[in-house]
């Protein structure tokens, strides 16, 4: 059969997330739909993955999506005539640890405000569900009675067959050797047929789901995709007399986990430090497995055979070792490339692309049909990566790491080991020297928190509190009552400037840039909902020329949203970000600081909030920017990179006199959260209605024309169904992290965004949305407030205003 020459949409790959994404735009009524799979389906990844299926995961999109997969493969083998093998057969996370404990407990009860049925189970319980284990040291665990198990070759060929019989076009034996582009789109792939055939396809989309080959595909398109493969082992025993259909067990302190199919025992494992095998997938590579590696999977077998004593006598029918891919930060990768408006990708599932393909191919098929995404999934957005992470001998550290990470303790503020140093700010030495304790976001080296003469400057993990807790509560009072500093360097920094440059921010952000030179505007980049795609500041350099400050983490893709925003406007988008360095100055004694370098006016009558200026100091010359993060009388001073040190220098000599103490970004993070300043991807996101997050006053409804205006009258007329609070605990003992159930009068209503403790008001902080609709705010706030921490409810106070300092008279002191 002669393939199409020109189609709606070409996806590249026939693994599981290929066949999903092919299913589900069928079954939204798209025509035209091609999959080309170089050899056969499933012959990558797919055939050998073990097929658990999972419910929960870190975060609400992501268990919805998991959650749809458990959901969907229940049903696709009335629908195809497949046996896909799946079962509810239930899954059952032991802790070895008191600190996993807390973990998995905790896990628990983020899964109840996620509505997922997690239970709690002591070690005698764990036996009565799995009577085979020795439970030795086991301190608890956590059964899930709906999740599961399937046949992952089966479930991809379901979906495939799903896939055509709603009008797809589902091909065999065709590689894709070329992708064409043409500015900012790409137009079509060449492919070569098992029969040495050639030819093209044009085509309005292209959706690379290449799995290992995901990096080599994105390539052709100049389109980063940074993942890796590594070795991933399992065995299977020959058949054990009498064992009968178990629940999915998983030991992570052991790095193990087990699956019982048809008589048989698999046991997998993700081990501390992984073997990667190479970036340069052989194209001919074809339900192919790596070398046999006995010495690295001994030692999980030995514990293994201790855990599941049935092990001892029972045969090994298989010792598998496959590749798989892995991302740097082990969450897949979905959603529109950056460098392109009409390129795709599905790709890097990091051994979990069974329970996630079913969701992300609906979620990736619904994004593509609507124009936007159909909620928040910042968590696995392609955007999310840097360019250097596509690196080969960055991905190639990283991935030793990764793949074990599935199974480490995922403690709060758990730092990468691997792949560090990549990106260093210019006051990285002049921190380190003085104590710093460096974590990495975006590849960025940022100091978290300081250490103090002869206290280690390192992490020592735990669920409770960290090494570094009195030391960050030292900083933070130190902004509260006198000076300190620390280093923004890291935040995004870009650059719009041209003719258009106020009408066009006027358009894509939600406040006003009709203001003079040097002024501040704090606002959102809305979407068509008045969902929140950025949270800035844009400050007016010239007459023709804006910076646009943005988190670290989404750097690349609020300059994305910028671009494919654009549309005729004349104006020039840069990333400016490594040209200065940034020095935030903040406490009571901020100013006192900097009028001892800088002969400059710092007063309010000439530098009030939310203004900048160009000034003098030290011998050097930088910008300071009244706005804070902390929420104290503060400057963020903005120097070109060749003067950077100069100035660290001068400002930390005169601060000795104020006794200024360095300070890091826990820091930053606990005093936000006491001022109730939101953190993007936590508090805010694309699916968080910009009023329902309190964020109205940043938004100028009466401006004629901006993206989600319309949304935001209309919730303006209709009145809001989620409200963003602040929770303060009254136990000042507990400590909160994100995604604790928030109770109201007793019922679950919600969960946290995001929590941290406030050093200044002696309590663990969080915010949530509480449903509202059709409540007047003072009925909200008069109900009794809970947060389950672990299993154990704690009461809260609760506020819609700031606990700390609710009208901002310390910032604009």
């Amino acid at each position: 059969m002669t393939l199409p020459t020109h189609v709606r949409v070409v996806i590249v790959g026939g693994g599981v997330i290929g066949c999903s994404v092919a299913y589900h735009l069928a079954k939204l009524g798209w025509k035209d739909v091609v999959l080309l799979e170089r050899k056969q389906l499933t012959s990558g990844t797919t055939w050998h993955a073990a097929g658990l299926i999972a419910q929960l995961r870190a975060t609400k999109n992501m268990t919805k999506l998991a959650k749809y997969s458990q959901e969907l493969y229940g049903d696709l083998e009335a629908e195809t005539g497949v046996a896909t093998g799946f079962k509810r057969c239930g899954s059952i996370t032991v802790a070895l640890t008191d600190e996993r404990l807390e973990e998995i407990n905790r896990q628990a009860a983020m899964a109840r405000s996620f509505g997922v049925e997690a239970e709690p189970i002591s070690p005698q319980e764990v036996k009565q569900h799995y009577e085979h284990l020795n439970i030795d040291g086991v301190t608890g665990g956590v059964f899930l009675p709906l999740d599961g198990q399937g046949d992952p070759a089966n479930i991809a060929h379901a979906l495939a067959k799903g896939a055509r019989q709603n009008g797809a076009l589902v091909k065999e034996g065709y590689l894709v050797t070329d992708i064409h582009k043409e500015g900012r789109r790409v137009t079509g792939v060449t492919w070569e047929g098992k029969d040495g055939q050639t030819g093209s396809i044009q085509a309005e989309h292209v959706v690379n789901c290449g799995g290992m080959w995901g990096h080599q595909i994105g390539r052709m398109a100049d389109v980063n995709v940074p993942l890796h493969s590594c070795e991933h082992f399992y065995i299977v025993t020959e058949a054990i007399p009498g064992l009968t259909q178990m629940p999915v067990l998983r030991v992570p302190d052991e790095c193990a986990y087990y699956k019982e199919d048809a008589g048989k025992m698999l046991l997998g494992a993700f081990e501390p430090v992984s073997k990667p095998w190479t970036l340069d997938i052989p194209k001919d590579f074809e339900f192919d497995q790596l070398p046999e590696d006995f010495d690295h999977f001994e030692p999980i077998l030995e514990a293994a055979v201790e855990r599941l004593p049935m092990l001892a006598d029972a045969g090994i029918h298989t010792f598998f070792n496959g590749p798989e891919s892995f991302t740097p930060d082990d969450a897949y990768h979905l959603g529109l490339a950056p460098e392109l408006d009409n390129f795709w990708i599905a790709a890097g599932f990091n051994s979990i692309g069974i329970q996630s393909a079913g969701g992300a191919g609906s979620a990736l098929a619904q994004w593509m049909d609507e124009g936007q995404k159909p909620f928040d999934l910042g968590d696995v957005d392609i955007s999310r990566m840097q360019p250097f992470q596509g690196n080969r001998s960055y991905l190639f550290e990283r991935s030793k790491e990764t793949l074990g990470l599935l199974y480490a303790d995922h403690f709060p503020y758990l730092q990468k080991k691997t792949a560090r140093g990549v990106r260093r700010t210019p006051f990285h030495a002049h921190l380190l020297e003085r104590g710093a304790v460096m974590g990495e976001l975006a590849g960025w080296e940022r100091a978290n928190w300081f250490a103090d003469q002869g206290q280690e400057p390192k992490y020592e993990y735990s669920w409770k509190r960290q090494n570094f807790f009195d030391n960050v509560a030292r900083e933070h009072n130190a902004v509260r009552s006198n000076v300190g500093m620390y280093d923004m360097s890291s935040f995004g920094k870009i650059r719009v400037e041209g003719r258009d440059a106020e009408a066009f921010l006027n358009y894509v952000g939600g406040g006003d840039f009709s203001v003079p030179v040097g002024k501040i505007v704090y606002t959102q980049f809305l979407n068509a909902k008045a969902g929140i795609e950025a949270d800035v500041t844009v400050t007016r350099l010239s007459e023709t020329a804006y910076l646009v400050v943005t988190p670290a983490a989404t750097r690349l893709a609020d300059e994305t949203w910028l671009r494919r925003n654009q549309g005729d406007f004349k104006v020039v988008i840069t990333d400016v970000t490594a040209g200065e360095g940034v020095l935030a100055v903040m406490g009571p004694s901020a100013r006192k600081l900097l009028e001892k370098v800088s002969p400059a006016d710092f007063t309010n009558a000439v530098n009030p909030f939310g203004t900048a200026q160009e000034i003098e100091i030290g011998m050097g010359l930088a910008r300071a920017h009244r706005v804070t993060y902390v929420g104290e009388l503060g400057w963020e001073i903005y120097v070109s990179a060749d003067q950077a040190a100069h100035v660290f220098e001068t400002l930390y000599e005169a601060g000795r006199d104020l006794d200024l103490k360095l300070c890091g970004m826990h820091m930053m993070d606990t005093c936000r959260m006491e001022k109730g300043f939101r953190h993007f991807g936590h508090d805010i996101t694309s699916e968080d209605h910009v009023m329902e997050a309190g964020l109205g006053f940043a938004v100028k409804k009466d401006k004629p024309d901006f993206i989600g205006r319309e949304a935001v009258l209309e919730k303006a007329e209709k009145g809001l169904n989620m409200r963003l609070l602040q929770f303060k605990l009254t136990d000042p003992e507990p400590l909160l992290y994100h995604a604790e159930p928030i109770l109201r009068d007793g019922e679950i209503v919600s969960y946290l965004t995001s929590g941290a403790y406030g050093h200044h008001l002696g309590a663990a902080m969080g915010m949530g949305y509480v449903p509202c609709r059709g409540e007047a705010l003072a009925d909200v706030l008069a109900s009794s407030y809970e947060i389950d921490i672990a299993g154990t409810r704690v009461k809260a106070e609760v506020s819609s205003k700031p606990f700390y300092d609710p009208k901002s008279e310390r910032v604009k002191a």
